[in-house]
């Protein structure tokens, strides 16, 4: 089986999975007929690089790359990663998490003074 018909097949489960939406075929206009929202769409870059293993640079992507599951599947191919061209810009093994920054006002030692007023 074809990398691409992969990719097809993968993205097509991601989007029944996770949206609840069965996409008829990979060239349906996935924004035109609604079945993805601008929010999904956020949504649809981070289950890419959770299921794919791919980081996906914004300033390197079209929104006609996100229409349909067809394009997306060109942009998560092992065969468009591989060339000079890519838009992949990382794997996931190569994304480091972001420790999380302490919260201003936190408790120190797990206690946090309440202020009643009485």
């Amino acid at each position: 089986m074809s990398d691409r018909r992969v990719a097809l097949e993968r993205l097509g489960a991601l989007f029944l999975q996770h949206f609840h939406v069965e996409v008829p075929s990979p060239d349906t206009d996935l924004l035109e007929t609604g079945m993805l929202d601008s929010l999904q769409l956020v949504d649809l870059l981070l289950l890419i690089e959770e299921e794919f293993g791919q980081r996906i640079s914004l300033q390197a992507i079209e929104l006609d790359d996100l229409r349909t599951l067809a394009r997306l599947a060109e942009l998560v191919g092992t065969s468009a990663a591989s060339t000079p061209d890519a838009r992949a810009v990382s794997t996931s093994s190569e994304v480091r998490p972001r420790r999380p920054e302490p919260v201003r006002g936190a408790a120190v030692g797990g206690r946090r003074e309440l202020n009643h007023r009485g």
